[in-house]
């Protein structure tokens, strides 16, 4: 007999962790989450949150989504990255990021009722696990996981508590891993992976230092050194990231993988810190130092039976353009829902595989776009001369050569302009974390073909209710002056029909089939005279469908199905694409 028995169990506390345990429990389940430390994020890692995240917590509840703002760093204050020699020192340049510059600021808010910002790792993960655990949740801190084997029933987890000592057994009908890159449940469950872990090393130093005088005026999560002949990666390039504004910040530097990472003390991360910082007796408190490796692997397999990794267990790369945590909770909510739906007997096991054949392509896209951010630096180097010589009086001629009133030097302006420019791609990749369009059993397209992206489709979201897509967002209003966005009608852990005027036959199958197989499902007519209206037109040109069709929307906000218009037999229609999805 097993020590502990619960529905699910998930191991790891971290985004994707809590992030999954708050959204099962959410659903009316009790899952168990465990965490081998006594507690949580001790530094603040991830720490850039997206507009799709953002939804994932205001479908939690908007008392979530708004302690989140309320610890968050907003996306004004997140700023434009800057490019200089010294915090202190002299810029080289700047570009607008994170949805800063007047044109991508529309589009994000055209995109989402939610906002972009900046929640570290260290608030992030408590808001989760806290909503988890008030919600149902049970938590088990000091409790490390060894082992897992899986039968026809279930999964029995050896654990060992790290107080007493002792092995203990935890039976689950279902086991998550969200155990970091280094997971053992990924590892004992056979999963198949692609790329190479320890590709590069980095060193992080956390400090504290007021340095509003120096960044105030030009506000940024990001400012990155160049430092020729400094002790501070291979050419000389650090990273200074603002952790809360300005007086808490984390470095970050690089060291040879193939060397031992190094031992670093107070004293040498003090000098670490006022050579980027660039004030010779500024006196940083020093408050941890970390080391990491640069990881370019991602799961081609993300599931084995009853056992499912999710998080960086299963894609692992550096943190370049802020996809971690992002893509971490955004694998919860796509698996939370199909889990409550199969343990509450709503949905057969076939439902499930639809989360690695959603999930895996968008593991492989941020290992493969954040590795490729790392490699795009490299023209702002060769612009500044950096390559040209490894001899620091010479690298740093090179760059001081921008500087003169030459054609060459004219010509070698435009280069640094334009490279800065073209890290768009890292910085403000809106289409990357947005796009992303679904094809699994969980999604029923009827051969409608799929639009081609109009534009560049990593740096710009293309909304559409093409079956897989996210539903587009659209402000919708009622007569009592209320405004709701098009995604806040749908989700909640529930299917939701929407259809128009003359969408009674969608409604009625809707209620019918809710009855039939005990599932709840949300039915809404949008138009005039309906509880929601379309006063401003944006949704009849969101919909791509007319007034008679209807969408059948997932509880993760994704389109499942569309009718462009009214059909013969409604019900039987939405029973057929019903017991697809559902495995019924």
């Amino acid at each position: 007999m097993a020590d502990i028995t619960t529905d699910v169990l998930i191991i790891g506390t971290g985004p994707a962790g809590s992030a999954t345990a708050a959204l099962l429990a959410t659903h009316g389940l009790e899952p168990m989450v465990i965490n081998r430390y006594r507690w949580l994020a001790s530094t603040p890692r991830a720490h850039i949150t997206n507009q799709r995240t953002m939804e994932v917590l205001r479908d939690l509840g908007r008392d979530v989504e708004e302690e989140a703002y309320l610890f968050a760093v907003e996306q004004d204050l997140m700023g434009q990255n800057v490019f200089c020699t010294a915090v202190a020192g002299e810029e080289i340049g700047r570009m607008q990021s994170w949805g800063n510059h007047p044109l991508s600021r529309a589009e994000h808010q055209l995109s989402s009722p939610a906002h972009m910002n900046d929640l570290p790792q260290t608030y992030m993960e408590p808001l989760l696990f806290k909503t988890a655990c008030s919600r149902g949740a049970q938590a088990r801190m000091s409790t490390e996981y060894l082992s897992h084997v899986q039968d026809a029933e279930g999964v029995t987890t050896t654990c060992l508590d790290r107080l007493t000592g002792k092995e203990l057994t935890i039976r689950s009908k279902f086991l998550i891993g969200a155990d970091g890159g280094n997971s053992k449940v990924a590892e004992h469950a056979g999963l198949t992976f692609e790329g190479k872990m320890g590709v590069a090393g980095s060193m992080n130093i956390l400090f504290e230092a007021d340095l509003s005088r120096y960044v105030a005026h030009r506000p940024s999560v990001l400012y990155w050194v160049l430092q020729p002949g400094a002790d501070v990666g291979g050419i000389g390039m650090g990273l200074v990231r603002m952790v809360r504004p300005w007086n808490e910040w984390l470095i970050v530097w690089g060291y040879d993988i193939n060397q031992p990472a190094p031992q670093v003390d107070d004293a040498f991360a003090t000098k670490v810190v006022r050579e980027l910082v660039g004030v010779a007796d500024l006196k940083p408190k020093i408050k941890s130092v970390s080391t990491w490796t640069v990881n370019n692997m991602y799961a081609t397999t993300m599931s084995n039976g009853r056992v499912f990794c999710m998080g960086d267990a299963v894609h692992r790369h550096p943190p370049s353009n802020g996809l971690g945590s992002n893509t971490s909770i955004q694998d919860g909510f796509n698996l939370a829902w199909k889990l409550a739906l199969v343990l509450k007997g709503q949905a057969g096991m076939r439902l499930l595989e639809s989360y690695q054949a959603e999930r895996a392509p968008v593991a492989k896209q941020i290992v493969t776009r954040a590795n490729k951010s790392i490699e795009e630096f490299g023209p702002i180097f060769k612009s500044l001369g950096l390559l040209d010589s490894v001899d620091p009086v010479k690298m740093q001629q090179n760059m001081d050569a921008r500087c003169n009133d030459t054609a060459d030097a004219e010509r070698q302006r435009t280069a640094i302009r334009e490279a800065i420019a073209d890290k768009v791609y890292e910085f403000d990749a809106h289409g990357v974390e947005m796009n992303h369009r679904y094809a699994s059993n969980a999604v029923v397209k009827d051969d409608q073909p799929e639009p081609a992206f109009e534009k560049d489709a990593e740096l710009h979201f293309q909304p559409t209710t093409w079956p897989g897509a996210r539903l587009p967002h659209v402000w919708l209003f009622n007569d009592s002056g209320q405004k709701v966005s098009s995604l806040d009608l749908t989700g909640h852990g529930v299917f939701t029909v929407l259809t128009g005027i003359g969408g009674d036959g969608w409604v009625a199958a809707a209620k019918a089939l809710s009855k039939e197989f005990g599932l709840p499902i949300a039915v809404h007519k949008i138009g005039p005279r309906q509880e929601w209206q379309d006063l401003t037109g944006d949704w009849a040109r969101a919909r791509e469908i007319r007034d008679a069709g209807a969408l059948l929307v997932r509880p993760d906000h994704h389109v499942a199905w569309r009718s462009l218009a009214a059909v013969d037999e409604p019900e039987r229609e939405l029973r057929r694409v019903l017991k697809t999805i559902l495995d019924l």
